[in-house]
């Protein structure tokens, strides 16, 4: 609700710079669209305008606000701070820049950006607003109620200040006064969400669950497509008694989000309760797969099988559980039980010696002798240590692993939409599969046309169209999949028209032809006739650059169709070969360093892939595509900061994935 908010006050702001007519209509045209909530294309006008006019704060200042709609938040930061570098009196550019900060927990630099740009505006709302929730979340309750006090002293019928105030209240442990807020609040707006959950999170405290559950029906009813809120209502439906409700509610916030690890767990608690054996352990897996360092979910797996009498995948789960935690008693006891099935009774009694071996010491001397107490709350990753604010990092493996799982789950839904659909409002949401973008490939089709900007020009390739040597145009494309029949069609007949003037030629044969050729026989993924074609250029042209980048990707195409692993391997070699000579000829040719780095990357090389990426951006400084791949490097190996980064840019300049990638790791 507060982005919402946010988003609606920005737009209806004059102080816009003007600028000359043609910078002015982009921006402007900019943001109507970002009006409409088409961020990835009100991004690409900003983008033109900050090429036009580099020293004007509007267009950074509207790009961030289009990123953080996009979720961003470090994208929306950045460009805020150019914004300020170049209009450091621009007030909303501090309140922008403030906001993602608190979404990426630099709550401390976000109340700097607060204090400033109140002293621009001492009374903004939402410079007061923001700066007290900022305060709140730091646990500088004091100075977070003087902000919320003086928020509320100023602007009496502010319904979201009194929710704000409620919960500070709440962590202040001030019940009654959180109580007397949500009521102000509730009086001024019904329909806002804060005060129904902060009332039911104090009634559930009371233990007074009807009255809880009535304010999260009020919740659920205002935003039905949260799944936290059916989670919250399942546990309260389980509290009254309710547990066909509290069943209903996990299955249906699994149906908004499958793969929300607590609803799993809760789901798998209740069936374990339940006796729903087989399906309680299906989803403590489930579980595990996301999270496979949850405590929590192996040892009530272990729990279910052991109730199961599958004593051995019991015992496999306990003895999981004491290598990593050897001090938590509790643990030999049910290994013991898990012998105990297996008719090992001597297991059984060194078990519980050993148990009671550990309770013992503890109690002869504590500090000397703790016990392993794993708290990890379920659905939430295994570390419970504090980081400073704004560095919490997950370790390398952490990031890889989650990475990872983004990498085999294809979640696409709206198949039906078409491309120009898609791109509109929250690109973020659409769930895709996290896979590279393709190799860049001569074509005798067009790039499709796409939000942002590629640079394909081949400087070989420019030189043979304007030559005119053969009767079309070729163009350097991303790989394509499938082509219409109508294209098919088509491609048929230009393969047999060149086929009759290569053997009218017979040995006069212009390489040019076999050029055409081999392009036509590559989209038809005839790769050995192309091979073979490509071949036959090279042999009487052997510095043809167009050539070893057309064979390169039909050699690496030709390998992913070979069963023989040990051919294919041979052939992937032979076209990373054709990439190092076409970079040879010419070390400017950024798309047959992106090519490598794409063959690299399918191999798993994610250092050197990263490397030939890094080369191809150093020539073309906004190649999309090279951003986001180079970005699936940085998180294949675990280094979340530079892939954030990467990722970010490549959404600037068009390559949808990247949003949904940058919130799904988040």
């Amino acid at each position: 609700m507060l982005k919402t908010l946010f988003f609606v006050i920005i737009l209806s702001l004059p102080g816009y710079v003007r600028a000359q007519i043609n910078a002015e209509q982009v921006l402007t045209i900019g943001r109507n669209v970002l009006s409409m909530d088409d961020y990835m294309l009100a991004i690409q006008y900003f983008n033109q305008a900050i090429k036009a006019k580099p020293y004007l704060a509007d267009p950074y200042f509207f790009r961030a606000l289009a990123k953080l709609n996009l979720e961003d938040y470090k994208g929306a930061e950045l460009d805020c701070c150019e914004a300020i570098k170049r209009n450091k009196y621009k007030a909303e550019a501090y309140k922008l820049r403030g906001f993602a900060r608190q979404h990426l927990g630099l709550d401390s630099l976000a109340v700097l950006d607060y204090n400033e740009g109140l002293k621009h505006d001492p009374t903004d709302k939402y410079f007061l607003f923001y700066k007290g929730v900022a305060l709140t979340t730091l646990k500088k309750n004091d100075d977070a109620l003087d902000a919320m006090n003086q928020l509320l002293r100023r602007y009496p019928r502010f319904d979201e200040g009194y929710a704000a105030r409620a919960s500070l209240n709440l962590q202040r442990e001030d019940t009654v006064a959180a109580l007397a807020d949500v009521e102000s609040a509730l009086k001024l707006n019904r329909a806002q969400i804060n005060p129904y959950l902060i009332r039911a999170d104090i009634e559930s405290r009371r233990g007074n669950w009807e009255n809880a559950l009535n304010d999260m029906e009020e919740a659920v009813r205002l935003r039905p497509e949260e799944p936290a809120f059916y989670i919250n209502r399942a546990y309260l439906r389980y509290n009254t008694d309710n547990y066909l409700g509290a069943m209903s509610d996990y299955n249906y916030a699994l149906q908004l989000d499958p793969e929300n690890m607590a609803a799993l767990f809760n789901r798998a608690l209740l069936r374990f309760e339940v006796k729903d054996l087989i399906n309680a352990e299906k989803d403590f897996t489930s579980v595990l797969k996301l999270n496979p360092g949850n405590f929590h979910a192996l040892y009530n797996r272990g729990l279910v099988e052991l109730e199961s009498g599958n004593y051995r995948a019991a015992l496999a789960d306990f003895k999981s559980i004491a290598h990593r935690y050897p001090k938590f008693y509790p643990v030999y006891y049910a290994i013991a039980e898990a012998e105990r099935g297996l008719g090992n009774l001597r297991a059984v009694g060194a078990n519980v010696n050993y148990a009671e071996q550990l309770v013992r010491q503890y109690v002869a001397n504590p500090e000397k002798n703790p016990l392993d107490r794993p708290t990890i709350a379920a659905g939430t990753p295994n570390n419970s240590d504090s980081h400073p604010e704004g560095e919490e990092e997950e370790d390398e493996i952490e990031v890889m692993n989650r990475f990872n799982r983004l990498v085999t789950m294809n979640n696409i839904t709206e198949t039906e939409l078409s491309y120009n659909e898609k791109i509109k409002g929250r690109v973020q949401d659409r769930n895709v599969m996290a896979e590279p973008e393709p190799l860049f490939a001569l074509s005798f089709n067009p790039s499709p046309k796409s939000l942002g900007g590629v640079t394909n020009y081949f400087r070989e390739l420019d030189a043979f169209n304007r030559g005119r040597y053969i009767n079309r145009t070729i163009y350097i494309s991303p790989l394509s999949g499938t082509l219409t029949d109508k294209e098919y069609e088509a491609l048929f007949k230009l393969t047999d028209d060149y086929t009759a003037v290569i053997s009218a030629s017979g040995k006069n044969a212009r390489p040019a032809d076999y050029i055409a050729r081999g392009i036509g026989f590559s989209m038809l993924k005839n790769y050995k006739a192309a091979i073979e074609d490509f071949d036959a250029v090279l042999a009487s042209n052997p510095d043809f650059t167009l050539a070893y980048m057309a064979r390169g990707v039909a050699r690496y195409a030709s390998a992913l169709t070979q069963e023989d692993q040990r051919l294919a391997m041979k052939t992937i070699a032979y076209a990373a070969a054709d990439f190092d000579t076409a970079t040879r000829l010419n070390p400017g040719l950024a798309h047959a360093w992106y090519d490598k780095g794409c063959i690299l990357y399918s191999q798993r090389d994610y250092s050197q892939a990263a490397e030939c990426f890094s080369k191809a951006i150093s020539i073309d400084p906004e190649f999309g595509a090279a951003y986001y791949n180079r970005g699936l490097c940085a998180l294949s190996t675990g280094k979340k900061n530079e892939a954030f980064s990467d990722l970010s840019r490549a959404g600037e300049l068009g390559i949808l994935p990247s949003y949904n990638i940058l919130k799904r790791m988040k």
